[in-house]
């Protein structure tokens, strides 16, 4: 298989798992708007073409092509390579509005082209193993799930770059939040039906230390020493995100969900719990040997978990997931067939970080999750057949 890739920034990690000519595919042209992009596509994949020109690209007989853009960029190059009859991966979150989440969508049903989305946390080894245990039925029927997210990073990760930049995010809610959204929606077993929001930008828009970080990559400026968050440097020129955040979510089964989200926690991990009628789980850490509890009895007071499950993780990035992640968009390229990701799933993870960002900039009123056109729905639960 010969593999495109557009975009080659942060996400060009994946080059390492796509990348592999002793098993039958390779990364054999570049696309990027930046010399800077081209110059690291050049040093990381020996003979590869670069060029700056997304025709070049389209037209130069590829099998499959990664979408790696800023999200802001998503939308157009996805929907040129669709339209091109490309198999196409395109990075989370999907896109940063519902009208292009549904234009991409919309763009791979009409022509019949398959699209898969990055939604590499499906892959993860401890958020499998909490829908292993979900599905088993050993916690019953799912009725609530809530999720706190601490990012520790966050002043390093959002706050200096594009991530910062409302028109170009949307906000963290979506940006950040669709990882664990679509998470939520796969773990409780339906999509949301409606939400409601409230955050605000609480400590990174007073600090005065800004700069222009465009050229630059996030290795080069971060430093996990930095703390506490006051002390950070060179922000982005443009911060008019949140970064504090909470979201309620009613599931279309009936299902209570929520979010919680901060950028500037001393830790850097993120804590579900999942409560059925007959127990709950949850876990304390997403790492290799890591802990998932289980309640399956009453306690008086707090209680050590009637069982402990460990996280076995695998080799290579996010635990073993993002080569799970680019092994399963190649197969899908070259054979069709299911997916553990899912384009309609992307969307609503979209649709609520946009919803969801709306309700707390307006108010904290609940919102309403647009609903997408039965066609396309039924299209992709097809298996883009």
């Amino acid at each position: 298989m010969r593999i495109g890739i557009v975009g080659f920034g942060l996400r060009a990690s994946l080059t390492r798992y796509a990348h592999a000519p002793e098993n039958g595919h390779e990364v054999t042209i570049v696309c990027d708007i930046s010399e800077r992009g081209r110059r690291d596509a050049a040093a990381r994949i020996p003979g590869v073409t670069v060029t700056d020109s997304l025709g070049e690209l389209l037209s130069s007989g590829i099998d499959a092509v990664l979408v790696l853009t800023p999200d802001f960029a998503h939308a157009p190059v996805a929907i040129a390579c669709l339209e091109a009859g490309i198999p196409t991966f395109c990075e989370k979150p999907l896109a940063t509005t519902i009208e292009d989440a549904d234009a991409i969508l919309a763009a791979a049903a009409r022509t019949r082209t398959r699209l898969y989305v990055g939604h590499n946390m499906r892959h993860m080894p401890a958020m499998r193993t909490m829908k292993d245990i979900i599905d088993s039925g050993r916690i019953g029927q799912v009725k609530a799930v809530w999720c706190r997210h601490f990012v520790g990073n966050g002043g390093d990760y959002y706050f200096k770059d594009w991530h910062a930049d409302r028109s170009k995010s949307t906000g963290l809610l979506l940006q950040k939040g669709a990882h664990d959204i679509d998470v939520i929606h796969w773990l409780a077993g339906a999509f949301t039906r409606s939400t409601a929001a409230m955050g605000a930008l609480t400590v990174y828009g007073d600090i005065a230390d800004r700069a222009d970080n465009s050229q630059r990559r996030m290795g080069e400026w971060f430093d996990v020493g930095t703390w506490p968050p006051e002390t950070q440097t060179g922000l982005s020129e443009v911060i008019d995100v949140e970064d504090v955040s909470q979201v309620n979510m009613t599931l279309r089964n009936g299902v209570l969900a929520s979010y919680e989200q901060c950028h500037f926690t001393p830790d850097y991990w993120r804590n579900y719990t999942v409560i059925g009628t007959r127990g709950r789980i949850e876990n304390f850490g997403d790492d290799d040997g890591d802990a998932i509890g289980i309640w399956d009895r009453r306690h008086d007071g707090s209680a050590p978990p009637d069982e402990t499950v460990r996280v076995a993780g695998e080799q290579g990035g996010h635990g073993g997931a993002d080569p799970n992640l680019i092994g399963e968009f190649l197969r899908f390229a070259r054979d069709g067939g299911t997916t553990e990701t899912s384009p309609v799933a992307a969307r609503e993870a979209v649709a609520v970080g946009f919803q969801a960002t709306a309700s707390l900039r307006g108010g904290g009123s609940a919102l309403p999750i647009p609903q997408l056109d039965p066609e396309i729905v039924d299209y992709f639960e097809r298996g883009q057949a």
